[in-house]
């Protein structure tokens, strides 16, 4: 079974992605492709999950677009990620912040980390 693990490991291609966790605001620059055009798309908003650990790890964004919260689930290691910037760091106590599903509003708002 760990024969498995190493071959995907391998197989993948890492991407450098910066340190961020639930909590954090980070900005997401998605390549899109339409017909055959390219374009980059910048997604910005609230890290609320890490989930899993390797060449299969995802974070969850979420954001809250013309008042209606929109969630995406981005691979860590996907080829169309072109970078991530870390815009803030937010002081949470858990690591899956899916209670901002329920709120609204200033309600919503995550403390920054003070450096």
């Amino acid at each position: 079974m760990d024969l498995v693990k190493f071959v995907e490991e391998q197989a993948v291609v890492k991407n450098e992605v910066p340190a961020f966790k639930a909590g954090d605001t980070i900005s997401v620059h998605y390549k899109i492709r339409e017909g055959n055009k390219e374009r980059v798309q910048v997604y910005q908003g609230v890290v609320i999950q890490l989930n899993s650990v390797g060449s299969n790890a995802t974070f969850t964004v979420r954001k809250i677009s013309n008042g209606v919260g929109v969630e995406r689930i981005f691979p860590i290691n996907s080829p169309n990620i072109q970078k991530i910037d870390v815009n803030s760091v937010g002081k949470v106590r858990r690591a899956k912040l899916f209670y901002l599903r329920s709120r609204t509003g200033k309600a919503a708002r995550i403390k920054a980390k003070r450096v």
